[in-house]
């Protein structure tokens, strides 16, 4: 009699009494994601993820991991809001601290420094140990870095150290809190659930410059005061985001991962069992498990690879996400503010409310490009930077008495560039990641993304042997070269998963 191989931990559970056993649904499509447990499996139950995994502890019905989601995505606010109020405060650093320059722009480029380790380290770690404790953590952590700020107005060594703690912690938000929040929407439709986290985080861009620029122009000891929201808006996102429920399978109960009640350890709910082994009583040996990774429009090709996937549609573009709007919001306003006089601190945090919400009024066209081509959100959004740039050289290039005007302008195109450009990644990251590596791939798409905050500083480098009209300009190039980069990789054959049936 030939030995049955061992049962491994996800096999399909066996009967179970009716009252904790959730009836399986219907068998997905091929290429899609199985449904999770529909609503009123008891409050043990598990609501699956937008992308077909992932449980949601709670009431067990949509609308209520819905709110939840709400709920904790004001913890992206928080984290936009840090992120910006610093640069509506760089004129007022360079005018009120004697600060020089190059080290308002090295300032600036510390919070990306930080920003790397804690996507790259809190990505991981919320796939680990899950998406609520690293993303509470990290909200500590940022408000932490508001205070080293505030005490920078004395002794401006403190300013590194809270700079770069800004960028760790809002780096491990972005990591964890958008899978979170992403998990905690599956109630909501996939395009808005995967896009929460964005607009949240465009929203605190948004807030958080205007309003420490406001106060920065008026209130007294304003490196201090500025900073003062910000310390208020973080103690009222833990307290809303702390009844929200941790997500990850496995963590959501304390059991192991698949575990149902009512069923035996380690079993998979929700799977029918399995044919008998034709030696004996007993399930057979599975076959070997795979993700279910949807295909198609949002998903990657047939036979490839999320990462191959994620190469040739999000990585060009990533860097993309975040040079355009701080070129609108940290280099313009320098290069224009000749005739600004006495009011070049408003001008900065209007900058950097101009460009956020300009990205948040590009989305809903950006949705309608999608169900037009996948790739076309990705596209217009470089051709539309590349128009930002333009603009952005006719502003340096005019009179004193334009050059602002203009400059705000090309600040709002840029920003639509910047909304089209993160609504594609986010919405690309969640149909391509497999619900264990969620958070990791997403914390993959932020570094990129954030490297483009680089921008600012290469073209102070570069001012002295270029002007900045070239540079400008030559950022539109480079755009509209990424995009024909794109379009080239979308319509190259993929390659074939040597376990995919065919040729290796």
């Amino acid at each position: 009699m030939t030995p049955r191989a061992p049962t491994p931990p996800d096999r399909p559970c066996p009967p179970s009494a009716p009252s904790s056993a959730v009836p399986p649904g219907p068998a997905p499509e091929p290429g899609t994601a199985a449904p999770g447990p529909g609503p009123g499996t008891g409050p043990d139950s598990a609501a699956g993820s937008a992308s077909g995994s992932g449980p949601v502890s709670g009431p067990g019905s949509a609308s209520g991991t819905g709110r939840h989601g709400i709920r904790a995505a004001w913890i992206m606010l928080a984290s936009g809001w840090s992120g910006n109020q610093f640069s509506a405060l760089l004129g007022a650093y360079r005018t009120e601290s004697g600060l020089s320059e190059s080290t308002v722009t090295g300032l600036f480029a510390l919070y990306v420094v930080g920003l790397a380790p804690g996507l790259l380290l809190g990505g991981p770690l919320a796939d680990r140990t899950g998406r609520r404790p690293v993303a509470l953590l990290a909200l500590a952590l940022n408000l932490l870095s508001t205070c080293m700020l505030m005490v920078g107005a004395a002794h401006p060594a403190w300013l590194l150290a809270g700079r770069f703690v800004t960028g760790v912690s809002a780096g491990a938000l972005l990591a964890a809190g958008s899978a979170w929040i992403k998990e905690l929407s599956a109630g909501a439709a996939e395009h808005t659930a995967a896009r929460r986290a964005g607009l949240f985080v465009s929203g605190g861009f948004a807030t958080g410059g205007l309003v420490a620029a406001l106060i920065a122009q008026w209130a007294p000891h304003p490196m201090v005061t500025a900073y003062l929201p910000h310390l208020a808006l973080t103690l009222a996102a833990g307290v809303a985001a702390l009844p929200a429920p941790e997500t990850l399978p496995g963590r959501a109960t304390g059991r192991t991962p698949g575990h149902a009640p009512g069923h035996a350890p380690g079993c998979a709910p929700g799977r029918p069992p399995e044919p008998p082994h034709p030696d004996g009583p007993g399930p057979a040996a599975p076959a070997p498990r795979q993700h279910a990774v949807p295909t198609g429009p949002t998903g990657p090709r047939p036979h490839e690879r999320p990462r191959h996937s994620f190469a040739r549609s999000v990585l060009p573009l990533a860097p993309w996400v975040f040079a355009a709007p701080t070129i609108g919001f940290a280099t313009l306003p320098g290069l224009v503010d000749g005739g600004l006089d006495g009011w070049r601190t408003v001008y900065a945090g209007l900058a950097t409310a101009v460009v956020p919400g300009s990205g948040l009024l590009a989305q809903p066209p950006g949705r309608r490009l999608a169900a037009r081509h996948p790739l076309a959100p990705a596209l217009a959004a470089l051709v539309t930077i590349a128009l930002g740039l333009v603009l952005a050289v006719l502003a340096t290039l005019a009179a004193a008495a334009h050059g602002p005007a203009l400059a705000l302008l090309a600040a709002a195109v840029l920003g639509a560039g910047y909304g089209l450009a993160l609504s594609y990644g986010l919405t690309r990251v969640a149909a391509l990641a497999p619900p264990d590596r969620l958070a990791r791939l997403t914390a993959h798409f932020w570094t990129l993304a954030y490297t483009g905050m680089f921008a600012p500083y290469v073209v102070t480098l570069l001012s002295g042997p270029f002007d900045p009209p070239v540079l400008l300009g030559a950022g539109a190039v480079l755009a509209l070269l990424t995009g024909v980069l794109l379009a080239v990789l979308h319509r190259t054959p993929a390659p074939r998963r040597p376990d995919a049936g065919g040729a290796p």
